[in-house]
């Protein structure tokens, strides 16, 4: 895997004991001068301490440093867990010299279980030592908890000419359901963005990537999506409608977009990548509402791993959808072969559908014939593994 660099960006993973497995436990991630940022956290009303402490430095619109640990989420600790938080920020802030406002912390892991402080103390001083402009890889594998890998993307283009990078890094595998944010996710890029402009871009790459995939419908404490430009490209700034947000916010949405993909690809326990398209609804929104009902049915969901192409079990879930469907209008294919046709089932299909089931990625497309508007919702199989990790994830 070649060394994903991002300028202006110094990156440190460590391991400091928080995990049992003596893993890497705690990123680092440095901006040598203070960038320019958004993020977008977790809608669920149970908002973990960093999220809150988050929340509050965000309103800066600047941010210099973020700190992760993984193994203990810091969520359900009450007012500790918010001292914490910020006693993480402050310590960053001072190995760093830089203001702890400029510091955004996030944890991952067990709910209830208060932070290791003694063990994260030490953490941050040594990742502060080695941060390193050629560690994206070891920061993305100190985030990790139930992860089979690492989660990392990157991609370039030119901006007045000049060179700029957009890289990410996202860890999660369970409690993946698109309410925002899903997981943890760190985009980077070395272009200057006005505020205005890279908020209104991370809304929008996140609502077409991250607010688009399913794992099993959950939803954690945690989430966060933080978005950073730092401005060592030396660009002007970029503006919201110029052609040069279309250009950045092109790169931006490629890397969020196979970061998320990732996420549903190393689901817990899953097999299977299934995108389910809608097309032909009266609105983008009916369209979505379709297509996320079917991608988060336990019964559809169960058949993909089974590879068995029951197009009655996507039927029934489209009609529970709260969306008014004219049943026989509707078509139903996996990839190219029709399995619905005007609602009817097309059991000739069988084999050959049973036969696209069996590809570790494949498209359920849905034609509600009622309009021009379409969405998309990518999802994963539920297999005897996601039982099994989930049912024992605290012992």
């Amino acid at each position: 895997m070649r060394s994903i660099r991002v300028p202006g960006f110094k990156f440190a993973g460590v391991a400091c004991g928080i995990k049992k497995t003596r893993r890497k436990d705690l990123a680092l991630i440095f901006s040598e001068r203070p960038a320019v940022a958004a993020a977008l956290f977790t809608t669920n009303w149970v908002k973990a301490a960093p999220v809150i402490v988050g929340m509050r430095h965000i309103k800066r619109g600047l941010v210099q440093a973020v700190v992760i640990n993984s193994g203990v989420a810091n969520a359900c600790t009450g007012a500790q867990g918010l001292r914490d938080a910020e006693v993480m920020c402050r310590d960053v802030a001072s190995c760093l010299d830089i203001d702890a406002g400029l510091v955004l912390p996030s944890s991952t892991g067990l709910i209830g279980v208060p932070l290791p402080m003694d063990k994260i103390r030490s953490g941050i001083e040594k990742a502060a030592d080695l941060l390193s402009e050629d560690s994206f890889s070891q920061a993305a594998r100190a985030i990790l908890t139930t992860d089979r890998d690492i989660k990392t993307s990157s991609a370039g283009c030119r901006v007045e000419g000049k060179k700029v990078v957009v890289a990410g890094m996202a860890k999660g595998a369970g409690m993946i359901a698109p309410k925002m944010a899903t997981m943890l996710a760190y985009i980077m890029t070395d272009a200057a963005v006005e505020p205005r402009c890279l908020r209104a871009m991370l809304r929008r790459a996140v609502a077409e990537t991250f607010n688009a995939i399913t794992v099993d419908g959950d939803m954690s404490t945690n989430d966060t999506v933080l978005f950073m430009a730092n401005g060592v490209a030396g660009n002007s700034p970029i503006k919201s409608g110029s052609r040069e947000e279309d250009i950045l916010f092109s790169a931006a949405r490629e890397v969020m977009e196979t970061l998320a993909l990732k996420l549903v690809e190393d689901g817990e326990g899953a097999t299977k990548v299934v995108e389910i398209r809608v097309l032909g609804s009266r609105s983008s929104a009916e369209a979505k509402k379709v297509a996320y009902t079917v991608a988060t049915s336990q019964l559809v969901k169960t058949a993909f791993f089974g590879e068995d192409p029951n197009y009655g079990r996507i039927m029934a879930a489209i009609g529970r959808a709260e969306v008014p469907i004219k049943p026989d209008r509707v078509d139903i294919f996996f990839d190219g072969v029709t399995v619905v046709r005007r609602g009817a089932g097309v059991n000739a299909a069988e084999t050959e559908a049973g036969r696209v089931l069996k590809q570790p990625s494949f498209t359920v497309r849905i034609n509600l014939r009622q309009g021009n508007a379409a969405a998309s919702v990518w999802t994963s199989d539920l297999t005897h593994d996601y039982v099994r990790l989930n049912s024992a994830y605290r012992t």
